[in-house]
């Protein structure tokens, strides 16, 4: 994507009513105020709120929004020229219950309040697969924490990825420390029980990824 595109893009962003750009500032100091009040103050209502973490283009936020009208959606990426399409989508088609904010996933918890999130959703993050890079895997214990903190006591994480190596060592991590998975499948297309809002949405890249044969696997998870 070329510099004037993305920078047309970043400004568009600015003018949409779905996007919370803060900076790194905002968020530690809760400056926009928004944490605990995203039901009163962003979405003015009191329907569950459900993340997407790394939501890249915003396609599987908004393909969730659409399914899940009783529900409000929200996408984080630190990328802002990427969501641009998926908040731009929302507007076009009068999706209400969606929102994206542009932030590092590692703030979570200064984003929201202690159990102020029914759901987390985690689609095709990348697998980090060095062993010096396992931090950044958004899976690691201490994302899980993070995760925990704002989730309600009954709240799921969803984890959908094309890397066999992400989905074991979730998997290896999740029953290690003794969090409750409560389904997995290592080829959702494949494999008969399938949840039908794991195969219902496809994302761009994951269409490319099923037209080379790559299976997608999906966890679903408490974290205890």
């Amino acid at each position: 994507m070329g510099s004037k595109n993305k920078l047309k893009r970043f400004n568009e962003n600015k003018t949409f009513h779905n996007v919370v750009e803060p900076t790194r500032e905002d968020v530690l100091n809760n400056t926009l105020g928004y944490k605990g009040k995203w039901n009163d103050k962003f979405f003015k209502n009191q329907k569950p709120i459900v993340l997407e973490l790394g939501c890249g283009k915003g396609e599987y936020t908004v393909g969730l929004a659409e399914q899940y009208p009783d529900k409000n959606f929200i996408g984080i990426d630190i990328k802002g020229a990427r969501f641009w399409r998926g908040a731009k989508t929302a507007i076009e088609d009068e999706i209400r219950n969606v929102g994206f904010i542009r932030t590092q996933i590692e703030l979570i918890d200064h984003i929201f309040e202690e159990e102020e999130i029914d759901e987390i959703w985690i689609t095709f993050p990348d697998p980090q697969i060095k062993y010096k890079r396992t931090k950044h895997r958004l899976t690691n214990h201490d994302f899980l924490q993070r995760y925990k903190k704002v989730l309600k006591p009954d709240g799921i994480v969803h984890l959908k990825t094309d890397s066999e190596f992400m989905h074991g060592y979730t998997l290896g991590l999740l029953h290690g420390e003794g969090h409750e998975v409560l389904y997995s499948n290592h080829n959702v297309y494949h494999n008969e029980g399938s949840p039908e809002v794991v195969t219902s949405i496809q994302t761009f890249y994951e269409k490319q990824y099923l037209e080379q044969n790559k299976p997608i696997t999906y966890i679903q998870f408490r974290i205890t």
